[in-house]
């Protein structure tokens, strides 16, 4: 199977389960599991390539320009990794079938869950950083979903909060560090990056990257000081704890520490930051572990303490450490998933969690029992299950680390950290389930169900082969540890097995069961102690900085950001200025190298009139009406300017938006006062129109230089002229660039558009239909109209021009590829058609001949548009790519024909739906009364001539 296929299957069946559960619980989780276990049986099928120390690989150019490629890579470390996460997730979806009670929307459920998975599965098969960034931001996004899904707990809530703000600041650090990673690099692509690490070291950049990507791993694994999100998202359903926080979200950063080992590792600066807040998060998660009496609080905090453990192997960055942290990540998945299950089916039966309300279960739920015991004695590392192992590994390697220039410091906090795992796992299973049976539980417990305990029964299996049979794991433990250094020739020479004789880390061992057991026979007074001594509290911590963050925010907002658009106007033209100053006075801008132009006196005069327009237009601002006028006359003389440097496209477009863009203002204006008022004193006028000056100059000084300077050969320019026609068919440079250089801006230009079109309709829809609609109505508008309101002539007028307006729209549109014209400027020039039949003959008229409503004009041109792009695939070629060609129909001479002709017509589709959508909204609203403007619209009938007729009695809201 395709590794795309098996990344992508978990996305695509999130859409299954919200729609199965229709048919009930079981078709949703059966739906669920083929979803989730297809991916599995896909992994699976790479398996023996993998296993034959083979790499998988597939690849997708995707934005090449930008080094964002959809190349995905197989090797034995993502495969461990995935199996994990499709493994265990399998087992998940089979718990929480079990688990979620009927008032609980089991569909949403696995939607978020398999959304989740899927961008786990798509971290760990990554070879693109750039998509490896995606994935990891999808991970934060679903988590968030997953723990936050109890909406009706506060708790949940908050947690869910706490976690997305925590790793989303992670995954901006995490953003920054791998973009200086593929800068010193030079590639994106994890493949070629890890065969770079002499030029990555060596980069005065790696620090930087290395500091922002181990942030990014921090806060995803929960190492201090981002440890506190991780248990205050216990408050999720016990399948999310189960699932995120012992084999896939928390295993994240872990992963990427893993990942980059052959780069990052084995610097003062790796040593001193991972092995450092590795060590540190195994002991203070470890102690503060012991003292929680929530289950699920045990659990988190014994998490992080491991997360530590393997955070510090890796930090070692010896080929050893290499190997134990990945002995570890399968053996605490294995046995922390059973425990948290088996956590899950007390509170599910007991109805409580607190170990200070249990105690004595052992008879009662003999199953349970067996699992947490298994799996709490191999999480404190007694000889023959797994756990013992990898801890055993981990003490070996203790003894030959040295931090900080102590070579004892990591042995003793190693055993510290071993000890107060012992006393946390003892404790776990002392407190629950030994002791007398109480008479108090809130609910009777019992062993549940087969659907509840096979998962983790399933869980303790590898726990106790591996424990027992160490060999079995030993060469997939080495076929991964190889990935992870990157060279499977500096294996270590180390096996995995019990004894290994009277070595330093059994005695730490010993040491570290022993004094769990005294940890716990003394857990009372130590507990009150515990209770009684000033500590720090990492969620007060944390919601006071939150706190003074939103009260900076909101304090910058308010004087920053106060509705002044004058404020905001000026602060950028200042920068700007400021910034084109500097560049300016020191020389950047450089002396002209070409001559000037001769100046014609009709040059001469229309810059002045231009000017004295926008003179003019500043004096005037207050008249609403008379800018509008001066802003027509500016417009005006633009397009004579661009006909005048040989642009006639620019000029066509210029005069066709002036035109609707004047009538669609004109509009506007009926709903505001003639004047605005004055708002700003002397000062802040002199002010203002220093700053504009200043920008005028800059901006007149700029075009100056360019305009007086030579182009260096080869620029985009002469490329578009040389390409124009052989890549793209036509002479017109201007329209192949708008359907075809850059067709995929044109594609968003038009789409922006139609939702702007949108936006206004959606507007004048609330307007119409709520109180703003009364006061519309009870305004005081003159109700007598200076003459006809729609005058014979102009009807008559606009009825013939319009086929021939029609006919000039249609030949512009077909000459655009190769002389001025195109799809926009036809499609301005039909709309203007149209508006002219609005204003001679009324808006009722002109809709009743609507035959076809401008939301599906719009769409039908986005439409045209997009499968005229998606056509270019089946070539193979790139989204928009245009073909052409000549053909001779007889008797008609040879023509050229181009794809391009139906992206440029969802060009034209769009301009109209959405040029007259916004006519009509504003015609709707200026149709402040139950009737049309006036009572009677003009018709014309050729048998009886022209007569006056009614209008629509109401309007349609």
């Amino acid at each position: 199977m395709s590794l795309f296929i098996i990344v992508l299957l978990p996305f695509l069946g999130a859409l299954l389960p919200g729609l199965m559960i229709r048919a009930g619980r079981q078709v949703c989780y059966t739906t669920t599991m083929l979803v989730t276990g297809a991916a599995a049986i896909g992994l699976a099928t790479h398996a023996p390539a993998i296993l034959r120390g083979e790499t998988v690989t597939a690849k997708l150019d995707w934005l090449p320009g930008l080094g964002l490629n959809a190349n995905l890579f197989l090797d034995p470390l993502g495969f461990m990794f995935a199996a994990l996460i499709l493994g265990i997730g399998l087992l998940i979806v089979a718990y929480a079938r079990y688990y979620l009670s009927r008032e609980d929307n089991m569909g949403e459920f696995y939607v978020y869950l398999l959304l989740f998975q899927g961008a786990m599965v798509g971290i760990v098969l990554s070879d693109n950083i750039l998509l490896l960034l995606i994935f990891w931001e999808l991970t934060s996004l679903s988590s968030f979903l997953l723990i936050g899904y109890w909406k009706h707990l506060p708790e949940g809530r908050q947690g869910a909060r706490m976690a997305l703000a925590v790793t989303g600041m992670g995954g901006l650090a995490l953003i920054g560090g791998m973009l200086l990673l593929g800068q010193i690099a030079g590639s994106y692509d994890l493949t070629v990056i890890l065969e770079r690490r002499g030029q990555i070291q060596d980069s005065p950049l790696y620090l930087p990257a290395l500091l922002l990507i181990l942030l990014g791993c921090f806060t995803k694994s929960a190492q201090f000081p981002f440890h506190f999100w991780l248990p205050h998202a216990m408050a999720a359903p016990t399948p999310v704890s189960a699932y995120l926080h012992s084999a896939t979200m928390v295993k994240a950063g872990l992963f990427l520490m893993a990942r980059l080992w052959p780069v990052l590792s084995g610097t003062p600066e790796w040593t001193a930051l991972v092995a450092g807040a590795g060590l540190l998060t195994m002991v203070l998660g470890a102690l503060i572990a012991i003292f929680k009496h929530d289950l699920k609080a045990l659990l988190a905090f014994s998490t992080v303490s491991h997360l530590g453990l393997i955070t510090f192997l890796l930090g070692t960055g010896t080929a050893f450490g290499a190997m134990a942290a990945v002995f570890h990540i399968l053996n605490h998945a294995s046995f922390k998933a059973a425990l948290f299950m088996s956590a899950g089916i007390v509170d599910h039966e007991a109805h409580t969690r607190d170990m200070r309300r249990l105690g004595g279960l052992r008879k009662l739920m003999p199953i349970t029992f067996s699992i947490a015991l298994l799996a709490g004695l191999s999480m404190a590392g007694i000889p023959l299950l797994n756990g013992f192992l990898s801890k055993e590994m981990m003490l070996e390697e203790a003894t030959h680390t040295t931090l900080f220039g102590s070579p004892m410091l990591v042995t003793v906090a190693a055993t510290v950290g071993a000890l107060f795992s012992a006393a946390y796992s003892f404790r776990l299973i002392a407190h629950t389930y030994f002791g007398p049976e109480r008479d108090d539980y809130p609910s009777h417990p019992h062993d549940p169900g087969a659907g509840m305990w096979l998962p983790p029964g399933l869980l303790i299996i590898p726990v106790v082969v591996i424990g027992l049979f160490p060999a079995l794991a030993e060469p997939f433990v080495k076929l991964v540890t190889g990935a992870v250094i990157g060279n499977a020739a500096e294996l270590p020479d180390a096996h995995l097995k019990i004894w290994h004789g009277l070595v330093p880390a059994l005695w730490m061992s010993v040491i570290a069961v022993i004094g769990g057991a005294l940890l716990l026979m003394a857990f009372r007074p130590l507990s009150k102690a515990w209770e009684a001594a000033p500590r720090p509290e990492a969620k007060a911590i944390f919601d006071d900085v939150i706190a003074g963050s939103v009260a900076l925010s909101r304090g910058l907002t308010q004087r920053l950001h106060d509705g002044a658009f004058t404020r905001y106007a000026a602060i950028m033209v200042v920068t700007v200025v400021a910034i084109g100053a500097h560049a300016w006075f020191t020389g950047t801008a450089g002396l002209p190298t070409r001559e000037m132009l001769p100046m014609t006196p009709i040059a001469v005069v229309a810059w002045a009139m231009l000017i004295a327009a926008a003179a003019f237009l500043v004096a005037a601002h207050r008249n609403r009406l008379a800018v509008l006028i001066l802003m027509g006359i500016i417009g005006l003389m633009v397009s004579v300017g661009f006909n005048h440097f040989s642009a006639p496209d620019l000029a066509l477009t210029q005069i066709s938006v002036e035109v609707v863009t004047i009538i669609l203002l004109l509009l506007a204006l009926n709903f505001l006062p003639n004047r605005t008022p004055a708002e700003s004193g002397a000062p802040r006028r002199i002010r203002d129109g220093v700053i504009a000056l200043s920008g005028g100059a800059a901006a007149a000084g700029l075009i100056y230089t360019i305009l007086m300077s030579d182009f260096p050969l080869g620029t985009i320019s002469d490329y578009h002229l040389a390409n124009s026609y052989k890549g793209g068919g036509g002479d017109n440079v201007v329209n192949v660039i708008l359907v075809d250089f850059r067709g995929f801006d044109t594609f968003g230009e038009i789409i922006v558009l139609g939702i702007a079109a949108l936006v206004i309709y959606a507007l004048t829809e609330t307007l119409l239909s709520s109180k703003v609609r009364a006061r519309l109505l009870n305004r005081g508008y003159e109700t007598e109209q200076a003459g006809d309101a729609h005058p014979l002539m102009m009807v008559v007028l606009t009825r013939v021009m319009m086929p021939v307006v029609l006919m000039v729209g249609v030949y512009i549109f077909l000459r655009g590829h190769n002389e001025p014209g195109g799809g926009f400027v036809a499609g301005l020039v039909v709309a203007i058609a149209v508006v002219m039949q609005y204003m001679a003959s009324g808006f009722a008229w002109a809709a009743r001949r609507q035959r076809y409503p401008y939301h599906g004009i719009i769409g039908a041109g986005v439409l045209v548009a997009g499968l005229t792009g998606i056509g270019s695939w089946f070539a193979g070629v790139p989204f928009l790519t245009s073909a052409f060609g000549y053909f001779r129909i007889p008797p008609m001479q040879e023509f050229e024909l181009a794809t391009a002709m139906g992206f440029d017509l969802g060009v034209f589709l769009a301009v109209v739906g959405a040029v007259m959508l916004s006519l009509e909204s504003f015609s709707r609203l200026a149709r402040r009364q139950d009737t049309e403007d006036s009572e009677y619209a003009m018709d014309i009938d050729p048998s009886r001539g022209a007569e006056l007729v009614p209008g629509r009695a109401k309007e349609e809201n």
